[in-house]
């Protein structure tokens, strides 16, 4: 009993350790998608916010100091998405693609002038890596977002900027101006979200190492209909299907040899397939989604 008691114990750990990038990027969709700006770039704005991390991190020591510079990677690379997608009213979809392409071949062309690899940064020394931190600050940036979201002025600028943007200008805030800075603060956490990969699950960045993770925080916001805790709970799911196939690695499950570990590290990919099909029901997006806004 013990025993079992011990390997539940080590999955909710792993749950909550590998379950943190989620949560950063999928609160940065939720601010940003609330405004009615879509973030396929959520991927782009991880990747580097987990190479900027892993860089200062090194020449630093402090893991502060990365997880602040992946912030502002992130941050950075919002503001050339906001400027393609509001400011320039460029198709979001078909933007956010491009950025992530331009994310995945930036990083390693950085990594071969800093470091002269293409694959992976230097290691990082223990002293310079997170070992529960993030963990806690995620979840108190799901309370700080709801809070934010239902109880200030600003939070009801942002779900009007999503929802009737039109009746927000005539009130006298400027809907793009929310917009913007709605997709820089999207920016800014999924790049957290990068850099709790390269400093805190990992000790260096490594080529295209999100894997999809912003796409899965995607999926995770609309599993929770884009509301700060129901899509917490996504993320946990998605992060226990993440946790179950490195535990189940190498395990004998029948006869005498282990399942194929591709056949095992497809669980997470598995899990977010099966929610943007539809099982868990449809989920209704902010009105103005995706729609650019013309002063009248």
């Amino acid at each position: 009993m013990d025993g079992y008691f011990g390997i539940a114990l080590a999955l909710i750990a792993s749950t909550l350790r590998v379950s943190t990038p989620l949560l950063f990027a999928s609160l940065g969709g939720l601010v940003s998608e609330r405004s009615g700006v879509v973030n396929i770039a959520l991927e782009g704005m991880m990747l580097v916010g987990a190479f900027g991390a892993a860089v200062v991190a090194l020449s630093s020591g402090s893991p502060w100091l990365g997880a602040a510079a992946g912030a502002a990677a992130g941050l950075v690379f919002a503001v050339f998405y906001a400027l393609i997608v509001i400011q320039l009213r460029a198709d979001q979809i078909v933007a956010g693609t491009a950025m992530n392409m331009l994310a995945a071949g930036a990083t390693p062309f950085l990594s071969k002038i800093l470091y002269d690899s293409t694959g992976s940064t230097p290691g990082l020394p223990i002293d310079a890596r997170f070992q529960f931190a993030p963990v806690v600050l995620a979840w108190a940036f799901v309370l700080l977002v709801w809070l934010w979201i239902a109880y200030t002025p600003s939070g009801m600028w942002l779900r009007f900027a999503g929802e009737k943007p039109e009746a927000l200008e005539a009130a006298g805030v400027r809907v793009n101006r929310v917009r913007w800075t709605s997709v820089m603060l999207s920016g800014a956490l999924a790049g957290i979200g990068g850099a709790s990969l390269s400093i805190f699950l990992a000790s260096s960045f490594s080529r295209n190492m999100t894997a999809g993770r912003g796409f899965m925080a995607l999926a995770a916001l609309i599993f929770g209909k884009w509301k700060p805790f129901p899509t917490a709970v996504a993320c946990l799911l998605f992060g226990f299907a993440d946790a179950l196939q490195i535990r189940l690695q190498g395990v004998i499950l029948w006869g005498t040899e282990p399942v194929p570990v591709q056949f095992i590290q497809i669980l997470p990919y598995l899990a977010t397939i099966l929610v943007l099909a539809g099982l868990v029901g449809r989920s209704r997006a902010p009105r103005a989604l995706g729609l650019p806004f013309r002063k009248p």
